[in-house]
């Protein structure tokens, strides 16, 4: 394979072994794996709180869907966070251990936000874990360091992706899904960058 593939797949596939941590972060999405993934760490004793957090992708006036997943879920979902609820409950978490927050549109939004929520309800994140899709591994962990830049962030991709680091360079989609990853981590953070760093 060639160097730059290779490089390419360690920045963008992220992936950490699950530690003890104080909570469960699950970006907003369609995909039913994240979140099937934060009830399984939750249900092994990993952290006592989850927060899915999203309400629907810019540009829309609601939430699609679910995108993926080998076990469909019913229901009407208004937001990103309540159809993640409901995956959480229909795997054995209880109601009182999900926060809420559901008024982010992208990524950046879901860290903003979610950093809100923990200080309004006094959580301090010392350590947390982040459950996404394989492919958005680096940017969400870039997301939610700038916002928790004092925590250890563990990144959990849910297992069962389509996109995954063994297969992407093969298919016309993989490719595109990764390079525009590429592209974004690149292109999102000029003025976050400068923020932090200027």
């Amino acid at each position: 394979m060639l160097k730059w593939v290779e490089d390419i797949t360690r920045f963008v596939f992220l992936e950490d072994a699950p530690e003890a941590a104080d909570i469960i972060f699950v970006p907003g999405n369609g995909h039913a794996l994240p979140s099937e993934l934060a009830a399984q760490l939750y249900l092994k004793g990993y952290a006592p709180y989850i927060l899915p957090s999203g309400r629907y992708a810019i540009g829309t006036d609601g939430f699609s869907g679910q995108k993926s997943g080998t076990r469909r879920y019913q229901g009407s979902f208004e937001t990103e966070w309540a159809f993640m609820r409901h995956i959480l409950l229909e795997n054995g978490v209880p109601d009182s251990a999900i926060l809420r927050e559901d008024e982010a549109t992208y990524t950046y939004q879901n860290a903003i936000y979610s950093r809100k929520r923990t200080d309004e309800l006094h959580i301090s994140v010392r350590r947390g874990i982040l459950c996404c899709m394989p492919v958005h591994a680096r940017r969400a962990r870039m997301y939610y360091e700038t916002l928790y830049p004092d925590a250890k962030l563990l990144v959990c991709p849910a297992p069962g992706a389509g996109i995954t680091r063994e297969n992407w360079m093969h298919s016309e989609e993989g490719i595109d899904t990764v390079l525009g990853e590429m592209a974004r981590c690149g292109g999102q953070f000029h003025d976050i960058l400068k923020d932090i760093m200027l």
